[in-house]
C-alpha cells in the first residue's frame, strides 16, 4: 500500500479543478498526490442518487434509469432487470480498438470523468465514484484502447473500458504489470463497484476522453510557444538576422495580443547580444519572413492557445452526463451536454496553430543550411562533402512539418450517423484530440532539430557572444549535445533535445536570467 503522508492533497467538488491541476495530477507518480471529495459534493451525490432510487420505486419510465439506451430508449426495463441492464451496457460498449492510451492520458480521463460525476447531477452511486478516486490515488490505470469514440453520446467505448475495470472485469496496469482489475482492487483493500440503476450510463456518457486529450495538449502547447520564441532568437543570431522588425512600435499599430507578447519576448531575449550588434551596418535591408514575421506568426499561434484554454476551462468543470438529475425538483431531463463539438473545433484549431510553429521553424532551419543566405558552412559542417552535416536532420524536420499538414485536416467537420440515425450528428472529438497529440509530438521534434542546428550555427560565430539569455539557452543545450565536428549519429542528439523541449528546463533557465516571459 502507498504512503500518502507526503502527498499533495486535492479536495475536489466538481467545480474547482484547474487545467494545471489536471495535468499535474495526471503526470504525478504513485503516491505523490491524493484526491479527496469535499463533503458538500458527497451530500449532492447522495441526494441525486436518492432521486434515481425514487424513480425506480415509482416505476415511471425515465430514460437512462429504467429504459433501454440510444435507439432502444422506448423499451422499458423491469425493476428486477435494472442491475443487469447496467452490466450489459458496460460489457457491450467495450468495443475499443487500437493501442491503449498512455498512463498520463488514462489518468487525465479518469480525473475528468470523476470531476464531472461528483457535482451531483448524475444520480450515480457515490461509492462507485469513490472507487474511481482510489484508482487515481493508487495508480491503477485501466487499459483503454484509443479508438472507438465518435465524440457524441459521450466517449462511450473508451469510458466503458474504465467502467469495466471498476466492476472488476477489465484489465489494468498496476505495479508495472497488466493484470485483471479485480486483483488490483483486492490489493488496495477495496471491492469492485456494484452497479445499480443509471450507474453504468453515468460512467460512460460524457466528453471526458476528448477533454483529457485537449487539456494535456494545451499544457504542452504553452511550453512549446515560449520555447519557440527562445529557439527562434538563437536562430536569428546564428544567421545574423536583425531584431529591428520586433520594434514595439510596429506591433502597437497591429495590436494582436499574441503578436505584442512575442515581440516583447524576442526583444527581451536578444537584448545585449554582441552578435546582433556586430552586423548592424552589413547592408541587409530586410530578413526573410521566417525571421522578420516571427511576432506575427508565433503570435497568431498563441491565439489558438487562448481560445483552447477558454473552451477547455469551461468544459473541465461542466456536467456532460445524460440524462441529468436536478435534486431541487426531482426532474430528470435528457439533453446533449455529451456532445463534443466545442472541444473538437478548438482542438482542430489548436493543431493548426501548433503546426504553424513547426512550419516557420523549418524555414528558419533551411536558412541555416543554405550558405548563400547564412554565410555559414553548408549544412553546418566544417568539411562538407566528406561530411553531410545536418542535411538530413533538416529533411526529417521537413517530413514532420509536412506530416502535420494532413494531420491538421479538421476532424470536427466530419460526422457519421450512428444508432439507427438517432445519433445523427457527431463531433469526432477524440479523433481531433488524437491528431492534436501527434502534431504536438512532431512540433517538439521540430524544435529540437532547430536547437541542434542553431547552436551549431553559433559555434561558427565564436568568439562573439549572444545575449545573456541566449547564452544560457546555448549552455543548457550543450549539457545534452556536444558541438559537431565530424559526422556522427544525430538520432540520439535529436532524441535528447526533444526530451529537453518536452520539459520546462529551457524555459526555467532562460527566465532565471530575464524574468517571466509572456
Amino acid at each position: 500500500m502507498l504512503n500518502f503522508d507526503k502527498a499533495k492533497v486535492f479536495k475536489l467538488n466538481g467545480t474547482n479543478l484547474t487545467l494545471e491541476d489536471l495535468a499535474f495530477i495526471a503526470k504525478a507518480k504513485a503516491g505523490e498526490v491524493k484526491l479527496e471529495i469535499e463533503g458538500a459534493a458527497w451530500d449532492k451525490m447522495h441526494k441525486s442518487r436518492q432521486v434515481v432510487l425514487d424513480i425506480v420505486k415509482k416505476g415511471k419510465p425515465v430514460y437512462g434509469i429504467n429504459t433501454g439506451f440510444g435507439a432502444l430508449a422506448s423499451k422499458q426495463i423491469a425493476v428486477e432487470d435494472l442491475e443487469q441492464l447496467q452490466y450489459n451496457l458496460i460489457r457491450s460498449h467495450c468495443t475499443g480498438v487500437g493501442r491503449p492510451f498512455n498512463r498520463t492520458v488514462t489518468r487525465a480521463i479518469m480525473l475528468s470523468r470523476a470531476n464531472c460525476l461528483i457535482q451531483g447531477f448524475s444520480g450515480v452511486t457515490p461509492d462507485t465514484i469513490a472507487l474511481l478516486f482510489d484508482f487515481i490515488n493508487y495508480d491503477i490505470n485501466p487499459v483503454i484502447p484509443e479508438k472507438g469514440s465518435v465524440g457524441a453520446s459521450g466517449d462511450l467505448a473508451p469510458l466503458s473500458h474504465i467502467a469495466l475495470a471498476l466492476i472488476g472485469e477489465g484489465e489494468v496496469e498496476f505495479g508495472g504489470k497488466i493484470i485483471k482489475s479485480d486483483l488490483a482492487i483486492q490489493q488496495i483493500g477495496k471491492t469492485p463497484a456494484k452497479l445499480g440503476a443509471k450507474d453504468g450510463l453515468a460512467l460512460i456518457n460524457g466528453t471526458s476522453v476528448m477533454l483529457a486529450l485537449g487539456a494535456l495538449a494545451l499544457s504542452d502547447a504553452k511550453k512549446i510557444v515560449k520555447q519557440a520564441d527562445i529557439i527562434a532568437c538563437l536562430t536569428l543570431d546564428a544567421v545574423r538576422g536583425t531584431p529591428m522588425a520586433f520594434d514595439a512600435r510596429i506591433s502597437m499599430l497591429k495590436p494582436q495580443p499574441g503578436q505584442v507578447d512575442v515581440s516583447r519576448n524576442l526583444l527581451t531575449l536578444i537584448k545585449g547580444s554582441e552578435i546582433a550588434v556586430s552586423h548592424k551596418d552589413d547592408g541587409k535591408v530586410q530578413d526573410p519572413y521566417s525571421l522578420r514575421c516571427i511576432p506575427q506568426v508565433h503570435g497568431a499561434c498563441r491565439q489558438t492557445i487562448r481560445h483552447a484554454e477558454e473552451v477547455l476551462n469551461i468544459e473541465l468543470n461542466s456536467v456532460t452526463d445524460n440524462p441529468l438529475v436536478f435534486i431541487e425538483t426531482g426532474d430528470v431531463i435528457s439533453g446533449g451536454n455529451f456532445h463534443g463539438e466545442a472541444l473538437a473545433l478548438c482542438m482542430d484549431y489548436l493543431a493548426m496553430g501548433l503546426s504553424e510553429i513547426a512550419n516557420i521553424a523549418e524555414r528558419r532551419v533551411e536558412k541555416m543550411m543554405n550558405p548563400s543566405f547564412s554565410d555559414l558552412p553548408a549544412f553546418l559542417t566544417k568539411n562538407s562533402g566528406l561530411n553531410s552535416g545536418l542535411m538530413i536532420a533538416h529533411v526529417t524536420m521537413a517530413a514532420l512539418a509536412s506530416e502535420n499538414k494532413y494531420l491538421c485536416h479538421p476532424a470536427s467537420v466530419d460526422s457519421i450517423p450512428t444508432s439507427t440515425d438517432k445519433e445523427d450528428h457527431v463531433s469526432m472529438g477524440v479523433t481531433a484530440g488524437r491528431k492534436l497529440h501527434e502534431v504536438v509530438s512532431n512540433v517538439q521534434n521540430c524544435l529540437a532539430i532547430e536547437l541542434l542546428c542553431n547552436t551549431q550555427g553559433i559555434e561558427f560565430l565564436r568568439p562573439m557572444k549572444s545575449s545573456a539569455a541566449i547564452e544560457k539557452a546555448y549552455s543548457l543545450v550543450r549539457k545534452y549535445v556536444q558541438p559537431i565536428g565530424e559526422d556522427r549519429i544525430f538520432h540520439k542528439d535529436i532524441e535528447n533535445l526533444t526530451k529537453l523541449v518536452q520539459s520546462e528546463e529551457l524555459i526555467k533557465e532562460v527566465e532565471a536570467v530575464v524574468g517571466p516571459l509572456a
